[in-house]
């Protein structure tokens, strides 16, 4: 399963204004020294497989956050921000206003968006948005709270708060992954 280089390229974007130019050559080059793959050059439309890009994530975490997992909400959190608010890649599927059509129409797309295999079905229930992954097997736990995080942000931006539960994940053993968003006030 591949993710479109948009992923790659928002972190360049945000690591460049953190930390400047100099230290993303720098680190790019310590990455392309453990990974070829990471000499070429990545655009928003280059397929990055799955397995590369949490390479990518595990080296960043280290370079730049001091190997902290918890970092990795953050990248979801920001990925999230930079693709949906004004100006973004994706902002127009914030564009709905109706929260049922948010939940079955705009998530859903957001992960064929970015990804070449799996599939997402999504639904809201009593308040509660469940966002199910099938036929998505890497198993990586950061990964999983990344993902989760992405989809919390997106349901920030449309401008409701929520508690995000993984209740089911490939980490955990199961065959699919599930979020649930618990939705609050806003």
């Amino acid at each position: 399963m591949n993710i479109k280089g948009t992923v790659i390229v928002t972190a360049k974007d945000t690591i460049i204004k953190a930390f400047g130019e100099e230290r993303w050559k720098s680190f790019m080059a310590k990455l392309v020294a453990k990974d070829i793959f990471f000499s070429k050059m990545i655009i928003s439309v280059t397929p990055v497989p799955v397995e590369k890009h949490i390479i990518f994530l595990e080296e960043l975490a280290k370079e730049f956050f001091n190997n902290n997992k918890e970092v990795y909400k953050m990248f979801g959190a920001v990925a999230a921000d930079r693709a949906l608010s004004p100006g973004g890649y994706y902002h127009a599927s914030m564009f709905t206003k109706d929260i049922k059509q948010f939940v079955d129409s705009a998530l859903p797309k957001l992960w064929a968006t970015y990804n070449d295999g799996g599939a997402v079905k999504a639904r809201i229930e009593n308040n509660v948005i469940y966002f199910n992954i099938t036929g998505f097997t890497i198993k990586n736990v950061n990964y999983e709270k990344m993902l989760m995080s992405y989809y919390k942000q997106a349901i920030k931006i449309f401008g409701k708060k929520s508690v995000a539960t993984m209740v089911r994940s490939i980490t955990m053993g199961n065959d699919d992954i599930l979020f649930t968003y618990e939705l609050k006030d806003s």
